[in-house]
């Protein structure tokens, strides 16, 4: 286990009262990171999620989040930031989530990739494959391979690659609340969410502070 992973168990866990939620947050665990990453709102608290096409867990996640992130607080913002390790599908299925996002596709083809690579056991890594999956999803693989290979694409992979590396990200899915607190799927999905929020109050007096 991390050296900085803690453990928080809230006093009132044995209590007969009903426990907040942020308290109940505590009992789960959570990183600090030494060094926090980069937000990309800074006024905001910001939760990003670290996930692969390719991880089952995040797909079990995924309709946890659908329903979570559209009731999340007006200064809560969320991201999600495909992890890139040594592995090279990782790199190839960050390009694909950022070249959907540069052809303005995301929102439509992220939850069917998904379901594509975890329901018909598509290879993202298989390109007759995936072309055809993109024609029958309405993308031109010509523009699909284009913005694949862009630099703006490839730089964003390569900045997915160097937040996997900072935020010491070891699996997916992994939570990371603004830039320092990251939450490991160990817990289970429900328990990594309600450890989000737990921590959105210490957030905000952290930004309050710095006002």
């Amino acid at each position: 286990m991390d050296k900085h992973r803690r453990i928080l168990v809230a006093a009132v866990a044995a209590a007969a009262l009903p426990v907040p939620l942020a308290l109940r947050a505590q009992a789960a665990s959570y990183a600090t990171l030494a060094n926090a990453l980069q937000v990309e709102n800074p006024a905001k608290v910001e939760v990003a999620e670290f996930f692969w096409y390719g991880c089952i867990h995040c797909y079990h996640l995924e309709p946890l989040l659908e329903a979570w992130v559209p009731k999340l607080p007006p200064d809560v913002y969320f991201r999600r930031i495909p992890a890139v390790f040594n592995e090279p599908r990782w790199a190839q299925d960050a390009a694909i989530f950022y070249a959907f996002e540069a052809l303005g596709v995301l929102s439509r083809l992220h939850r069917p990739l998904f379901d594509a690579i975890h329901k018909d056991r598509l290879r993202t890594d298989n390109p007759a494959a995936l072309e055809e999956w993109l024609v029958k999803n309405n993308v031109d693989p010509k523009k699909f391979d284009a913005a694949l290979k862009s630099f703006g694409v490839q730089s964003k992979v390569k900045r997915a690659r160097q937040l996997t590396a900072g935020g010491r990200i070891d699996g997916t899915p992994t939570l990371m609340v603004q830039g320092r607190y990251t939450i490991s799927a160990e817990q289970g999905a429900a328990a990594m969410l309600t450890t989000a929020e737990g921590l959105f109050p210490v957030v905000r007096k952290t930004l309050a502070a710095a006002k």
